[in-house]
């Protein structure tokens, strides 16, 4: 018969973890703080955050947890221990989506932690904006739908920003219809974003056949403006209910219910190889006969996998047009860089947007 370990006996057992655990991370704040002395003694006195070794530490993580704790479980951790530690040496300024209570703030979070000061922005130029003034060192951009597709605000302004692509986090969106009526039967007017709007078509469709529907700037300020009323409510996340004091009125109301949004970290940091990157593209060919093919060709004959390309007018010509791509690789790797020489021969315009890791939450 196997026997039990006595309650008390295991409390105290998580007691003197807990004191080593506490012991442990302390430990690793110091080495933080003198990373930083370091890292300034050798001259560099910008920002200390590095999505590499980031993305490396996270990756490590996953690959020795043993469990219980689910590999998610054990990276937020030590996601929020990463950010909290480089608090430590410099904290962070980076700007979002606002105001507070949105899916871009949400990203933010998952990606920085909840040690970074997170700036809301109006508009996604102005987060643009806050970063090329160097008012905020990062800024967190939606980029891309798994319903509604690319968000073409975010594209747009690459054609003439210096930013680069830093890295890259996804975020599973549930809508949920939030305000103060009692019941569907009493709301008027739903708030939201263009793209939530979007995404929950069909079940305003089917429920809310005559409630008007307005678009706003984000997320979180649908949830202020129905705060105001109990004849108006929003379609926002969860987050923004509690923060605006909103009840749930119905639960993941999306479409599609594998609704994912794809957000870009940018700034003007370069991010190093880590074995698991992509890059991001912006392509100009000119109008002319076969140009896509002489784009694609040089990735199909260096082995490279091409993610994603979409194509934008250049705003410099009438049917001029970009094309955004993104391949597997970083532009430091031997193969993706043979081929970055090739296309470069032959466009009348390559950007390099950024080479960084994929996300790994």
């Amino acid at each position: 018969m196997t026997s039990i370990t006595p309650l008390a006996d295991l409390r105290a057992r998580i007691d003197s973890i807990d004191e080593q655990i506490l012991q442990l991370i302390n430990q690793r704040a110091s080495c933080a703080i003198e990373v930083a002395k370091t890292k300034m003694a050798e001259g560099e006195s910008g920002c200390f955050y590095r999505p590499d070794r980031e993305s490396l530490v996270l990756r490590r993580v996953k690959a020795l947890n043993q469990g219980p704790l689910a590999d998610e479980t054990a990276m937020r951790f030590f996601r929020e221990l990463m950010s909290a530690c480089l608090a430590l040496e410099k904290p962070l300024d980076v700007a979002f989506l606002g105001p507070e209570g949105t899916f871009t703030q949400q990203a933010t979070i998952k990606h920085f932690g909840h040690a970074v000061n997170a700036v809301p922005a109006t508009t996604i130029a102005e987060i643009f904006n806050a970063v090329e003034n160097e008012h905020c060192q990062f800024g967190v951009v939606p980029v891309e739908n798994s319903t509604e597709g690319v968000v073409n605000h975010t594209l747009d302004r690459f054609v003439s920003s210096p930013l680069k692509i830093c890295g890259e986090v996804e975020l599973r969106v549930h809508h949920n219809l939030i305000g103060n009526a009692g019941s569907l039967e009493d709301i008027a007017e739903v708030f939201s974003h263009q793209q939530s709007l979007a995404q929950c078509r069909q079940w305003l469709d089917l429920h809310l056949p005559d409630a008007k529907r307005t678009a706003v700037n984000s997320n979180g300020e649908a949830a202020r403006l129905a705060a105001g009323s109990k004849d108006k409510a929003a379609i926002a996340g969860k987050f923004a209910a509690e923060l605006y004091g909103l009840s749930v009125i119905e639960g993941n109301i999306e479409d599609e219910s594998n609704n994912t949004t794809r957000f870009i970290i940018i700034g003007r940091q370069i991010s190093g190889s880590t074995g698991k990157d992509k890059t991001s593209l912006l392509v100009s060919t000119g109008n002319q006969p076969g140009a896509l093919y002489r784009v694609l060709e040089p990735f199909a004959h260096h082995g490279i996998g091409m993610m994603h390309i979409e194509s934008r007018p250049s705003r410099q010509g009438l049917w001029d047009y970009v094309f955004f791509i993104d391949i597997e690789g970083h532009a430091e790797d031997e193969n993706v860089a043979a081929a970055l020489k090739m296309l470069g021969a032959r466009v009348s315009m390559l950007n390099i947007l950024g080479s960084y890791p994929k996300a790994v939450l």
